[in-house]
């Protein structure tokens, strides 16, 4: 969703206007997943996508009437047999639901501020009635940066709790709204601010980690305090490097419950005082590289430290998922695993 946001928004600023169609709702085996995004234009040019390609094709017949008419629309695409690649339809077998809404510039800039400021942002959409389309975006600690002039109050209130309840749960929903006696359909988009990786030790494995964190949308830093290994030749790929030793570094990098940290240095005076920060601080995921035997060590020192019990055992160690990873580049591919996968609540 970031990535189709920020070229939504350099599209606008271009002069371009812009449709955005969401998918928001699912049943059966659809090849997205609640909030997939496809933005376009007139000229056709194209973010995301909402189903991998078997409905584009009508979504953006749709997007161009939707930048034309400056109405929504709701879609609905669903096909199980073999007719599905003769015709507008879902050869999974799944069905799909799409509000397609012109991005207006109030909508635009609760994105463009979520963007800037890094906070997640829930946006509540009206899928029946009038008005149809987004009405409220509510972003982290409680602030309201859109809001339809024509919802009610008691829409509002009902919106606004929805929103709220999609930020703490931090996942996209579709349910309904009662107001003024109408129950309405709707979807409760949800984007988290942009979740960030700490790496702790500027080793091979680090490098590939860097990469594939990038492409994954995670803002990357890498901390280690030999600068003959940390360095932006290394690391080409990575938003920050701090050569510093990570005690001090720790204490100007926040910390927060989008940020998974990971060591790599093998070094205890390194990875020590840096899982110690982590552990006890939101990071939604600590790490560390290391054998079994090396792990039971590494526990009992940090016991000794002053950890906790339930603090240490938030350490994920040996580091990744057991994907018989041997290479520097496969090691990395196994810790991202399990970061991405603890952070969508499946580890």
């Amino acid at each position: 969703m970031r990535e189709v946001a920020h070229q939504a928004l350099e599209w606008l600023a271009q002069g371009k206007p812009v449709a955005i169609a969401t998918v928001v709702a699912t049943w059966g085996s659809a090849p997205r997943g609640l909030g997939a995004k496809l933005a376009l234009t007139p000229n056709q040019d194209l973010a995301g996508s909402v189903s991998g390609g078997c409905v584009e094709g009508a979504v953006i017949e749709a997007g161009l009437e939707v930048i034309a008419q400056q109405q929504p629309q709701r879609l609905r695409f669903g096909v199980s047999d073999e007719t599905a690649f003769e015709k507008v339809g879902l050869a999974c077998g799944g069905t799909i639901e799409v509000l397609v809404e012109p991005l207006h510039t109030t909508l635009a800039e609760a994105w463009r501020r979520a963007l800037h400021e890094d906070r997640a942002l829930a946006t509540v959409m009206l899928l029946d009635g009038t008005p149809m389309g987004s009405c409220l975006a509510l972003a982290e600690h409680g602030e309201v940066w859109f809001e339809h002039p024509a919802l009610s109050p008691e829409a509002r209130a009902a919106a606004h709790a929805l929103a709220a309840e999609t930020l703490a749960q931090r996942q996209p929903r579709s349910t309904t709204i009662t107001a003024a006696g109408e129950t309405r359909a709707v979807f409760v988009d949800f984007v988290p601010a942009q979740p960030q990786l700490i790496v702790i030790g500027a080793v091979h494995i680090a490098i590939a980690l860097t990469a594939l964190a990038k492409a994954l949308g995670y803002r990357v830093t890498v901390i280690d305090p030999r600068a003959a290994f940390c360095n932006r030749e290394r690391f080409p790929h990575a938003d920050a490097v701090i050569v510093e030793h990570p005690r001090h570094a720790l204490k100007r990098v926040a910390l927060t419950s989008n940020t998974a940290v990971v060591t790599l240095t093998h070094d205890s005076k390194f990875d020590d005082p840096a899982l110690q920060i982590a552990l006890r601080s939101p990071a939604f995921y600590v790490g560390a590289l290391g054998s079994r035997k090396t792990h039971a060590a590494r526990r009992e020192r940090l016991l000794r430290a002053g950890l906790t019990e339930a603090e240490v055992s938030r350490l994920h160690a040996p580091l990744g998922l057991d994907l018989g990873a041997r290479t520097p580049e496969e090691i990395a591919l196994a810790a991202l695993a399990q970061i991405v996968a603890t952070r969508n609540g499946k580890a």
